[in-house]
């Protein structure tokens, strides 16, 4: 099963880059996610996966709100933290949070650190 959303992610990446759904494309989306490595040596649980897809459907009225709020009032205020990776993420799942975080407007992901650390660029109202 993990296997399969692995491969999905891949060809979900895939389609996004290149907005083309041809039978040509497709194929050749395919035989890339195949070709990559490290489809099935990553260990992950579907848990992990159910959860991060929830957070996603939970981000998009979040990322809206925080759209209004930004254009209603001022944020002038900006910080960099540091935020902890999860534990026993495998790559899709740790691509998938850095997505999460991104997708908001007032945060973004500016570095990953593979001592298992996000620099995250917020803004606040004062």
């Amino acid at each position: 099963m993990i296997g399969y959303l692995n491969l999905s992610l891949r060809l979900v990446i895939w389609f996004l880059l290149t907005a083309d759904f041809s039978l040509l494309n497709i194929i050749l989306g395919i035989a890339i996610a195949f070709l990559l490595p490290g489809l099935h040596k990553t260990p992950s649980r579907l848990q992990d996966w159910v959860r991060v897809f929830w957070e996603i459907v939970v981000a998009i009225p979040q990322a809206y709100w925080e759209a209004i709020q930004i254009m209603l009032s001022p944020h002038d205020q900006e910080e960099i933290t540091l935020e902890r990776v999860k534990p026993q993420r495998t790559p899709g799942l740790i691509f998938l949070d850095i997505f999460l975080i991104t997708f908001t407007p007032k945060t973004v992901v500016v570095k990953y650190h593979e001592e298992g650390w996000y620099e995250v660029h917020r803004i606040n109202r004062r």
